[in-house]
Formats: C-alpha cells, sequence, structure tokens
C-alpha cells in the first residue's frame, strides 16, 4: 500500500462518518435510538411475511389487497437492512422516509384517526435522528437547509 492508497481510505472513511461528534451521550443516545428503530422496523416487516390476522385486517382496512402484504413487507426488510448496516445507513434512511411517507398517504386516504397518520411520520424523523446525532454536517443540512 502506498500512501496514496492510504490518504484516500482515511478520506473516504471521514466522508462515511462525515463531521462526528465525539460526544459520548451523543453516541450512545444514537445507538439507542436507532435500535429502537431497527427492532420495530424488523418486527413490522418479519409481521408482513407471516401475515398473522390482524395485519392482514389492518392491509385491508387501508385498502390494500391481502396479495401485497409479503411484497410490502419484503420492501420495508430491505430498507431497514439498508438502514441497519452503517455504511449504507443514509441511503436506508432515504428508502425508509419513502416507505413511510407511504403509510402517511395510505392513512390519509383511508381515513384513519391522526395518530395513525402522526405515527409513520414521527417514525421518520426517529430513523433520522441518530445519523443527525452522530454527524454535524448532516444535522446542519437537516435543521439550517446549509
Amino acid at each position: 500500500m502506498n500512501a496514496q492508497t492510504i490518504s484516500a481510505r482515511e478520506e473516504t472513511y471521514l466522508m462515511e462518518v462525515g463531521n462526528t461528534t465525539s460526544s459520548k451521550p451523543r453516541i450512545w443516545i444514537s445507538s439507542v435510538l436507532r435500535g429502537i428503530a431497527i427492532l420495530f422496523l424488523l418486527m413490522d416487516g418479519g409481521m408482513k411475511l407471516f401475515k398473522p390476522p390482524f395485519v392482514v385486517q389492518a392491509t385491508v382496512q387501508l385498502g390494500y389487497p391481502e396479495s401485497t402484504i409479503v411484497g410490502i413487507g419484503v420492501a420495508l426488510l430491505v430498507c431497514t437492512l439498508l438502514y441497519a448496516i452503517p455504511r449504507t445507513a443514509p441511503l436506508g434512511a432515504i428508502a425508509l422516509t419513502g416507505y413511510l411517507g407511504g403509510a402517511v398517504a395510505s392513512n390519509i386516504r383511508a381515513a384513519t384517526p391522526s395518530f395513525n397518520m402522526a405515527f409513520p411520520f414521527l417514525f421518520a424523523v426517529l430513523v433520522w435522528a441518530p445519523l443527525a446525532l452522530r454527524n454535524s454536517r448532516l444535522a446542519s443540512l437537516l435543521f439550517n437547509g446549509k
């Protein structure tokens, strides 16, 4: 390995982690929030694969045929796995934001209670919060637009 290769690797690493914070509380909070989000999303996607009666009922009430449940679950699991891998976490967060936006739209179309519409939106915030806590450049972009 030459010096140019090492500096390219270091540059790639710095681009991945961005301008991270070294605050241990922020790292812990980020890890806990990300873990909660991943566990919930894996459970939700897994339940769509096994199709217990309450999942089928809820999906049909939103206007989707039962035949789409497994495909929706697979899409959710793929997005979640992208989010769970640190290197692809931003891509996973973008994909999950799209998935959760679809959930908001489905709840609005089905005229469900307000909580059902707010939950996917709040969950999208939960998905992005750990990334913003670890990367001050991302936080600046999300909160300051710069």
